[in-house]
């Protein structure tokens, strides 16, 4: 994966086929392996899409040769008209914080997967109602399991159509990084990337995207967060990029 205007190489580009459940990212030299399954034809379509790029779309037919170079070329950004006014900020938590019992636990990875690039771009995350204009200072979860040295993960925003994550609703690539088999409560600095979210977006969808991971040796299996059952809360998940979306009434402990 390379940008068209600089020869740069893409990292950590989304790349799947829509409804087909085959998808996977770029790894951090612009590199990618898809895997494709007995569902491909050769005339369906595989979707790049980075974001601050525009989506690129090619036919499988088109990437019989291992040693494919695909471009992408960098969007135009449209800034939308802001009005600036100054009210005292207020400091509030919104998401589940309670690790509870640690009884129940919410696989990324397990013994069940064969391979983990096998499983990159799957996503988990929750529902969040945004009632009132806020900016976001930092992203936490709580990791119960780690096998893995090293675990990359970007942070999506979605809308909702239909209760189900549809568009990005935040073009921000945030990207983060969990080391050396870290357990416990882990928080992520978002000042940085001035996220800014508006009332009017209503319920949200915010995921964790498994990019890239460096297991700790060849026996590593598992990667899991702490949830508990919800008759109020959702929770979302999809194995691949363009794959299909589930929900289920679980509250994993994610919270901004």
């Amino acid at each position: 994966m390379k940008d068209s205007k600089t020869g740069s190489k893409l990292e950590y580009v989304n790349i799947g086929i829509a409804d087909k459940n085959t998808g996977t990212v770029s790894n951090s030299k612009g590199n990618f392996n898809l895997k494709l399954n007995q569902k491909v034809s050769l005339n369906d379509t595989i979707i790049f899409s980075c974001i601050g790029f525009e989506t690129q779309k090619l036919v499988v037919n088109q990437l019989k040769s291992e040693y494919n170079i695909v471009t992408m070329t960098p969007s135009k950004i449209i800034l939308k008209e802001v009005v600036v006014s100054f009210k005292k900020p207020k400091q509030k938590q919104f998401g589940r914080s309670s690790k509870g019992l640690g009884l129940m636990h919410f696989n990324f990875f397990s013994v069940n997967d064969k391979d983990a690039d096998d499983r990159l771009s799957r996503e988990r995350g929750m529902q969040f109602k945004i009632s009132k204009d806020c900016k976001l200072t930092d992203f936490n979860m709580n990791i119960t399991t780690n096998e893995f040295k090293s675990v990359k993960f970007r942070l999506n925003f979605y809308n909702l159509e239909n209760g189900l994550p549809s568009k990005i609703i935040i073009e921000k690539d945030v990207i983060f990084e969990v080391k050396d088999n870290f357990i416990g409560l882990y928080s992520f600095d978002l000042k940085p990337f001035d996220i800014y979210l508006d009332k009017e977006m209503g319920n949200i969808a915010v995921t964790i995207q498994w990019i890239e991971s460096v297991k700790a040796d060849e026996k590593s299996n598992f990667f899991a967060i702490s949830t508990a059952m919800s008759a109020t809360e959702t929770s979302f998940f999809r194995d691949k990029n363009l794959s299909n979306w589930y929900k289920n009434g679980q509250s994993l402990t994610l919270f901004f």
